[in-house]
């Protein structure tokens, strides 16, 4: 795999936002980055990002995907902090976007933390979105919103994973706010938009009465074929995983979620791997990629 970094734009980079207030700086966290598919591989072809934002350089694996980390280096989000990512793929490119390890939400006392993530995906082009859970702190307050959209022929493999707080410590459920939401669209319209909503009085009981599965994430893929030979595998993958349960649905048209809950964080993480593994295999014809985590 090849790979560039550099001030290359495409047909629908926008520019760069203006530079925050000097109150801000360090708070409003910006990413925008393009792939682009050149002489048969897939390569970064534009990257601006500003802290606390940053992203590594893409991995070089043996496989079509461009390999791409996004990372926090301040260690987390505290209250207040607002970070924006843009992400295009464009035609017949491929890429897997990734973060080292969870991301920490800190407690605060004041305004929430805020991630909005908008994806493009262009004809043909394949996108696997795949961090690590979030773990929101007692006390913490953390919005997201991911919003995607689709060309013709393009395909999306997407997790959206948590844990309930820092359960070794004893602080299952006592975030103050947890909210987060996936939309993606095509030209058609929308496929999917879910979301969810969690305060500290309605988390007082667990998510669903989830009883001893503090862990639990939606994993999300659209494509236009593949679709049942995946939903099938996902469905046996969530009967004989342990530690783990959840369910398997179609969605109207191009796409199929799935819920899980899990009692452990290696429990999710072994789930979402094998769903994303599988995934990979139905949807896009290709093995499980190892993406070398320390």
């Amino acid at each position: 795999m090849r790979s560039s970094r550099g001030s290359a734009t495409t047909s629908c980079w926008r520019p760069h936002p203006a530079e925050p207030e000097p109150a801000r700086v360090g708070r409003d966290g910006t990413l925008a980055l393009a792939l682009e598919r050149r002489d048969g591989a897939t390569v970064l072809g534009a990257c601006r990002y500003r802290l606390p934002l940053q992203v590594l350089s893409p991995m070089a694996l043996d496989d079509p995907a461009a390999v791409v980390s996004v990372l926090n280096p301040t260690g987390g989000l505290v209250g207040g902090d607002r970070l924006a990512i843009d992400v295009t793929i464009g035609p017949a490119a491929h890429g897997c976007l990734t973060t080292p390890s969870a991301t920490k939400v800190y407690r605060t006392a004041g305004a929430a933390a805020e991630q909005r993530v908008h994806i493009r995906l262009g004809a043909g082009a394949i996108l696997e979105w795949v961090p690590d859970h979030t773990i929101p702190f007692a006390g913490s307050a953390f919005r997201q919103a991911i919003d995607c959209e689709a060309e013709d022929g393009a395909t999306l493999i997407l997790t959206d994973a948590f844990a309930a707080g820092r359960i070794a410590r004893g602080e299952a459920w006592r975030f103050a706010l947890l909210e987060s939401a996936v939309t993606v669209r095509d030209r058609r319209g929308l496929i999917l938009h879910d979301r969810f909503v969690l305060t500290a009085a309605r988390a007082v009981q667990g998510l669903g009465f989830t009883e001893d599965h503090p862990y639990f994430g939606s994993f999300v893929v659209v494509a236009d074929s593949g679709l049942d030979a995946f939903a099938a595998a996902a469905g046996r993958l969530l009967r004989e995983t342990a530690g783990a349960v959840g369910g398997v649905g179609a969605l109207p048209r191009r796409g199929a979620v799935v819920r899980c809950l899990a009692r452990s964080a290696p429990a999710l993480t072994a789930l979402v791997e094998a769903l994303w593994a599988v995934a990979r295999r139905e949807l896009l014809g290709l093995p499980a990629l190892a993406l070398r985590k320390a």
